[in-house]
């Protein structure tokens, strides 16, 4: 995905409202062995180019000033209630050097889980995504997460999910196996049918 932007020589508060004002969106590009470089985007594309999920976990093409550097997008910040992003961080990627980002998670066949299909469960996404560790050039867009085999009362852990690869998890916290996905029975459902066996065992209680 390629991303054009433009050097950007005034800075402060005062220049970065002007660029917003003009329909521009004021950003920084640091890491590497170069100087941190302060830029303009194009507001409307990066808002929109912000909606989608590729452009939050992939390596990007910025061209600045007719120079392309990889980078991935590290942070941006919106307005409180306009659609308008008021910031964008990019930091270079070296290929031969190991990144640490977030990704999301796709969680796939849930409707044929037979928690789902046999016991009409509800499946609960513990995480959207996931911190992992890997080579620029190994960088998925996703990390897929199957629920095929879910039963009811059953967990899916990060150790139960197949990487891509080249990528490695990074955990946090000291869980050594942190849960990803749980399958359960609706609390109502639960609640009704103790109440049909309650009503059942009251009519035989009458009965006799």
């Amino acid at each position: 995905m390629k991303v054009v932007a433009f050097a950007r020589k005034e800075l402060g508060t005062g220049a970065s409202r002007r660029q917003r004002n003009a329909g521009l969106t004021p950003g920084i590009v640091y890491g590497g062995t170069a100087a941190p470089v302060s830029i303009s985007l194009d507001a409307n594309a990066l808002y929109y180019a912000l909606k989608k999920e590729a452009f939050h976990s992939s390596i990007l093409d910025l061209e600045v000033d007719g120079k392309v550097e990889k980078v991935l997008l590290r942070d941006f910040q919106m307005h409180a209630f306009k659609q308008q992003v008021l910031h964008a961080d990019f930091q270079r990627v070296d290929a031969n050097q190991k990144i640490h980002t977030k990704v999301p998670v796709h969680f796939v066949n849930a409707e044929i889980s037979p928690a789902v299909k046999l016991s009409g469960g509800v499946i609960g996404h513990v995480t959207s995504e996931l911190d992992i560790s890997c080579l620029p050039a190994d960088l998925p867009e996703f990390i897929e997460v199957d629920l095929a085999n879910l039963e009811v009362g059953q967990s899916i852990h990060l150790a139960d999910i197949k990487l891509p690869k080249g990528v490695s998890a990074v955990q946090h916290g000291g869980e050594e196996n942190p849960t990803i996905a749980t399958a359960s029975v609706p609390a109502g459902t639960v609640s009704a049918e103790a109440a049909e066996g309650d009503a059942a065992a009251e009519g035989d209680a009458d009965k006799k």
